[in-house]
């Protein structure tokens, strides 16, 4: 019988060459951006030392192969994390629906953030407050002529580049990695489990997605325009403007909520394109009303509505922050027991963190853009302007997250430096006891080696330790937010409020850390705009592109604008390969490393009974088991894990090591005795192989951690695998 082993490589992968162990490599399958490549005959060996042939699947180009992608992925942070804030809920199905609900919400209100952010440059910062003052005009051609333009008509061409960035991430949220073929069959929702055909398949719900986020992106701009006129012309046009648009905004909000999004069907499709529509109607019609002729008007302060819109919207996601949080504390009590400390409570950290990065995007942005347009003259309570300065000023809402930012840096710097330090006399007991048990020739090694693999242990060891520490920051970011969200509702920004509390020696630091965060903000940004340009350059910097490889495995059912999702193409494309070699007469050992076991085990989910039979599957550096089940307990969880073995009649063997901070076990310890076939998967390898050089080398055996090379373990469980296939064809 011929054997074919699949290797399946991890996040931040280095070429099917290093994949596959051989100088010079052909791709046989597929193409660019994701294919199968087979050592290229007469260089190196097509074969492994086990007979079977070797054959890589490349994936990570779907996902940030080239500096421009990856730097659009950067951009695309804030949707991003709030798309898989929805996967790590406790409860999937028809319990989960609130929970979704309130997801698919704060994920509007991040589309609604990012428009306010485009709003608060070009029309408040240039169209508005800029352009009033020739001060800031002055020696700019390309805002210049604005100064002899009517403030309605100023915000109505300064309108234009806001509808740029909404047409812009409508077109982004049309792409896809489906191919033709695989798109053959009714447009689908998504599924509750991953088992199902349909769980990558949600071209109808993101196509629902798309037209209401348009919409509530298109309502945003209409009413930060509105706020303006209206009351301005007190007329009866502008009044019924601004009450269709928030009615507009109101319907897609319930759309959002209704079960129905979720269903197949063209009802809710008509309903969604109904108000897309809707809202582009509304928009032309905003648009010609600002350009209606008016009186002379002057423009003063900053734009008005413009601070209460983005207060208001902070603290609605602050209130729907609090509502998911109650929502999945309660579902969680649902789970399976043992329950872990975080388990089930992704979501609400998670859009958390989106939030933080969508407000740090905006507010360094509109800061930046302040301080450039008047020269750095910003006006502050203890710090007056100079004679004829523009008083440009961000709203208060941006005052209140820049100096909710500079708490949070240095909560996180905080954690940083004491997290490691706590448990750490445990942890270090726990360590030496494994080296001891694992390594009789401990005594005799060198104090240095034995200290290095101790020490690599307790850095693996860590990362469990970092569930109680998140939710401690989790807790206390919250406070702060929910404190932020209430002042900048209430009106004074902080260096108002310290200096009315406190006078001017409480009010100059309290400036001082909010300036700090604005550059903080501005320098974060634009440092995560570097990276994600040079992620794919640098092997250390390689490292930011894990984040989206491991977020993009998941389909977009909650923020249409995230980027499109690679396991649309990998897993029919793997499915499809195995079905060629089976159907030819091979048998294949599907390998996964890292993320890749979990495509490797997604694919086994998928093939048909047929192709099954013939199918083995070896996964190294997993994160199914102690990293997956924790952060997604509805989708990746025993049940699920115990029906991959089943499928393949449990020809699976899973090699972990003490020293890996990512990869563990997959059933260990949730084992129901040795009679369990779950029992015989997870095997334990020793890292490093030894203390002590060994009689063929020069140096010690190295520690290798997350990084797992085909080695004897891997060949040892390879060839076990070939033979349990071997019987079943007996």
């Amino acid at each position: 019988m011929r054997i074919t082993e699949i290797r399946v490589h991890g996040v931040a992968d280095k070429g099917p060459e290093t994949i596959l162990d051989r100088p010079i490599v052909a791709r046989v399958a597929g193409d660019d951006n994701a294919g199968f490549y087979r050592p290229r005959p007469g260089y190196g060996a097509p074969a492994d030392r086990d007979g079977s042939t070797l054959e890589a699947y490349r994936w990570s180009q779907l996902t940030g192969g080239t500096a421009i992608r990856t730097f659009s992925l950067v951009l695309l942070l804030p949707f991003m994390l709030s798309n898989i804030a929805v996967w790590m809920l406790p409860v999937a199905g028809r319990g989960g629906r609130a929970a979704r609900a309130l997801c698919r919400l704060l994920a509007a209100t991040m589309t609604a953030m990012y428009v306010l952010s485009a709003v608060g440059v070009s029309l408040d910062l240039i169209a508005w407050q800029c352009a009033a003052y020739p001060r800031c005009l002055e020696g700019r051609r390309e805002i210049s002529w604005l100064g002899g333009v009517p403030p309605g008509q100023r915000l109505a061409l300064l309108a234009v580049p806001p509808i740029i960035a909404i047409v812009l991430i409508w077109r982004l949220g049309a792409r896809t990695w489906q191919l033709p073929e695989d798109s053959d069959h009714a447009p689908g929702v998504g599924a509750d489990r991953l088992d199902a055909p349909a769980f990558r398949d949600t071209r109808s719900l993101l196509r629902r997605l798309r037209s209401v986020h348009v919409a509530v992106a298109l309502g945003t701009l209409n009413i930060a325009l509105l706020l303006v006129l209206a009351p301005h012309d007190a007329a009866v046009l502008g009044w019924l403007l601004l009450a269709a648009d928030v009615a507009l905004l109101a319907g897609a909000l319930v759309l959002l909520c209704q079960p129905a999004i979720e269903r197949r069907g063209k009802h809710d499709q008509w309903s969604s394109r109904t108000i897309h529509w809707a809202a582009v109607a509304l928009t032309a019609l905003t648009l010609g009303y600002a350009l209606l002729p008016r009186p002379p008007w002057t423009a003063e302060g900053p734009l008005p509505g413009y601070g209460m819109t983005a207060a208001g919207l902070f603290a609605g996601q602050v209130v729907l922050l609090a509502m998911l949080g109650l929502v999945v504390v309660v579902q969680r009590r649902s789970l399976p027991r043992p329950l872990f400390l975080l388990a089930g409570l992704g979501a609400p950290v998670l859009i958390t963190v989106a939030i933080g990065l969508g407000v740090a995007y905006d507010s360094g942005l509109t800061y930046g853009l302040a301080e450039y347009l008047d020269r750095g003259s910003s006006p502050t309570p203890a710090r007056p302007l100079p004679p004829g300065a523009p008083p440009l000023s961000p709203p208060i809402a941006f005052r209140w997250a820049t100096l909710g930012f500079s708490l949070a840096v240095l909560l996180v710097v905080v954690t940083a430096v004491l997290g490691p330090r706590i448990g750490r006399g445990h942890r270090r007991r726990e360590a030496e006891e494994l080296v001891r048990r694992d390594y009789p020739e401990a005594s005799r090694a060198a104090p240095e080696r034995v200290r290095a693999v101790r020490e690599a242990i307790m850095r693996a060891r860590l990362t469990d330790r970092l569930g109680p520490l998140l939710a401690t920051a989790y807790v206390v970011l919250a406070l702060l937010t929910l404190a932020a969200a209430g002042l900048s509702v209430i009106g004074p920004g902080p260096g108002a409020l310290a200096l009315r509390l406190g006078g001017e020696p409480l009010a100059r630091p309290v400036i001082f850390v909010t300036d700090l965060g604005a550059l903080l903000i501005g320098l974060f940004a634009t440092v995560l705009a570097v990276l994600g340009l040079v992620a794919y350059r640098s092997g250390v910097i390689r490292l930011v592109g894990v984040l989206w490889e491991l977020a993009t495995f998941w389909p977009r059912a909650a923020h249409p604008l995230a980027p499109p999702c690679y396991v649309e193409r990998a897993v029919p494309e793997l499915t499809r390969r195995i079905g060629q070699l089976t159907a030819d007469g091979n048998a294949v050992v599907l390998s996964g490393q890292s993320h890749g076991s979990v495509l490797a085990a997604a694919t086994v989910l998928q093939l048909p009974d047929h192709c099954r039979r013939r199918v083995a599957l070896l996964t190294y550096g997993t994160p199914l088991g102690n990293r997956y089940q924790r952060i997604f307990p509805a989708y990746v969880n025993d049940a699920l894990l115990r029906k991959v073995g089943d499928r393949l009649a449990w020809r699976w063997i899973n090699l972990w090591r003490y020293t890996d901070a990512v990869g563990g076990p997959v059933f260990v310890p949730l084992v129901d005795g040795p009679g369990d076939p779950a029992a015989r998967v997870d095997r334990r390898v020793r890292d490093p192989k030894g203390l002590l050089i060994a009689p063929t080398d020069t140096v010690p055996p190295p520690v290798q951690g997350h990084r797992f090379t085909p080695d004897d373990d891997f060949h040892a469980a390879i060839g076990e695998l070939i033979g349990r296939l071997e019987r079943t064809e007996e």
